[in-house]
């Protein structure tokens, strides 16, 4: 595939040794701090240039992401989507999608041990709802560079819960100054030093606890299952393949992860 990394930061750089690694080609970088070989200050330059590019992967910050998305999907180009926080403008990014037949892969981790570990906690908290007694909550922890707090996959996690716990009906993310309530589900936040990710699910009872918790140990999964991502939207079969289909619509790492189901 010739992929345009759009954001060539930490996770840019890493994407792009795992694009390598699975053998495909880095066609443009847009970036408008780093200019390196090929190197292009917006979106907009890039598709003026006229370069051949199969897939865009994009990682840059919430303010930026949704007119990098815009400009990709106008020009009718697929997109993998990394960065978090943008996701109240999603609505009318996919009715765009949809009116210019393209496609948009988002998801707020590409790692393929967390869309797991959903997978996993979503089972848990099904067996959990049977027993009143157990309590559920968590927290995540980052860097003390991340932009945006809590962070997606702590909010997809509690959505995955919320979705198979009858008692528990409303996420709460900020401080509390009191008792919660019995249908409210606190997960806390944390940002510190140069942790790469953790994630954990609490189930409590006056009995026991069971703890599920990711650890990331770097960004590399992350990267990793973005270039898989990418591959699977333009139908790209194994490491250096090209695309062999055009899907057209809104995709996640559920569909990626499809064939992988729990009863």
């Amino acid at each position: 595939m010739n992929i345009a990394l759009i954001g060539y930061g930490k996770m840019g750089h890493m994407i792009e040794a795992a694009a390598l690694e699975r053998q495909h080609r880095i066609a443009a970088y847009v970036d408008p701090v780093v200019s390196p070989a090929k190197g292009f200050t917006s979106v907009a330059e890039m598709l003026a240039s006229g370069i051949q590019i199969d897939v865009a992967i994009e990682f840059t910050r919430p303010d930026t992401a949704i007119s990098n998305i815009e400009a990709l999907v106008n020009a009718r180009l697929p997109v993998v989507v990394g960065t978090t926080g943008w996701y109240a403008g999603l609505p009318e990014i996919a009715q765009k999608v949809q009116e210019k037949e393209t496609s948009l892969l988002w998801s707020s981790n590409f790692s393929i041990g967390v869309q797991l570990f959903f997978r996993i906690a979503s089972y848990a908290a099904k067996l959990f709802n049977e027993y009143e007694e157990y309590d559920v909550g968590g927290f995540e922890a980052h860097h003390n560079k991340k932009a945006d707090s809590p962070s997606g996959t702590a909010k997809t996690l509690v959505e995955r819960a919320l979705k198979e716990l009858d008692r528990k009906t409303t996420p709460v993310y900020d401080t509390l100054n009191r008792p919660p309530r019995p249908e409210e589900l606190h997960f806390s936040s944390l940002r510190v030093g140069s942790v790469p990710g953790t994630h954990s699910l609490f189930f409590d009872s006056t009995a026991d606890t069971i703890e599920l918790t990711h650890t990331a140990r770097s960004r590399e999964g992350f990267a990793r299952g973005a270039v898989r991502a990418a591959e699977w939207l333009v139908g790209c079969i194994g490491p250096g393949g090209a695309g062999t289909l055009r899907r057209n619509g809104v995709f996640t790492m559920d569909d990626v992860l499809a064939h992988i189901d729990i009863a």
